[in-house]
């Protein structure tokens, strides 16, 4: 696999470090980098318009590969992607960067399913979606 730079995603989210982001040996928490593409998957439901029980996403698996340690203070950004489309899931590929560096800090895909909370049931995935993936393929 080629090393991915942050010009292959479409999408880029913008943050910071924090203080209580950091563990006892002074980088940041592995448990914490899922936490800064969580928020990043945010852009996403902002960008399709999911704020509603019947239109919603679930997480039905977290694949993520560290591969450098992130100290404390840093300016990161999370590019993301459709990467893949299913009948009601698709996948979010997410890779974390560390501003001004090449080198990719972490990767990620997270396959997330449509889901309608009032049915209680996958539904096929929403055509927004489908649109975002086949615009930026």
């Amino acid at each position: 696999m080629s090393v991915e730079k942050i010009t292959d995603y479409p999408h880029h989210y913008e943050l910071k470090t924090r203080w209580r982001d950091i563990d006892s040996f002074g980088h940041v928490n592995n448990a914490v980098y899922l936490t800064y593409i969580e928020d990043a998957r945010i852009l996403f439901f902002r960008r399709w318009k999911i704020t509603e029980m019947k239109k919603s996403l679930i997480v039905a698996s977290i694949k993520i590969d560290y591969l450098q340690q992130i100290d404390h203070p840093s300016d990161l950004i999370v590019g993301q992607k459709i990467s893949r489309i299913g009948n009601s899931s698709f996948d979010i590929q997410s890779t974390l960067f560390i501003k001004g560096q090449s080198k990719p800090a972490a990767r990620s895909v997270v396959i997330s399913v449509c889901f309608d909370y009032k049915q209680n049931k996958s539904v096929p995935v929403y055509d927004e979606i489908t649109a975002d993936f086949h615009l930026h393929q």
